[in-house]
């Protein structure tokens, strides 16, 4: 399935609430930041905690146009929590980190505006 990211794209086929309920989306907490020079696009590896009843978590992220190493870590994100382990070259992404395209269609990461206890879910 291909996402379209053209922000004057039609919505989606309607879902019920049901289907709705099955992503898991959860807050979690940047602890580690690190490089990923062997990904096809430049990206960055992640290891997001999401509290006690989640916990930590690896990701893979193509965000290295709008953000630093740096400045990631301790930042609170969102990310689907429950998608199956994708393999992307010899790391295993365990969360889809979720971001938005900006103008450039370069990913500008989601995120309460408010912090939030690690691990509260989406609803």
């Amino acid at each position: 399935m291909h996402v379209n990211h053209d922000p004057d794209a039609p919505a989606c086929e309607l879902i019920n609430f049901e289907q709705f309920l099955s992503v898991d989306v959860r807050v979690g907490r940047i602890i580690e930041v690190k490089p990923f020079p062997e990904a096809r696009k430049p990206a960055y590896k992640l290891l997001i905690d999401f509290g006690p009843a989640i916990g930590t978590k690896r990701s893979s992220a193509q965000i290295t146009e709008n953000y630093r190493l740096e400045e990631l870590l301790d930042r609170q994100v969102a990310a689907v929590v429950n998608f199956a382990p994708r393999q992307i070259g010899k790391f295993m992404s365990e969360v889809l980190t979720l971001g938005f395209p900006d103008a450039s269609g370069h990913v500008v990461l989601f995120k309460p505006d408010i912090e939030v206890p690690v691990g509260s879910r989406l609803f």
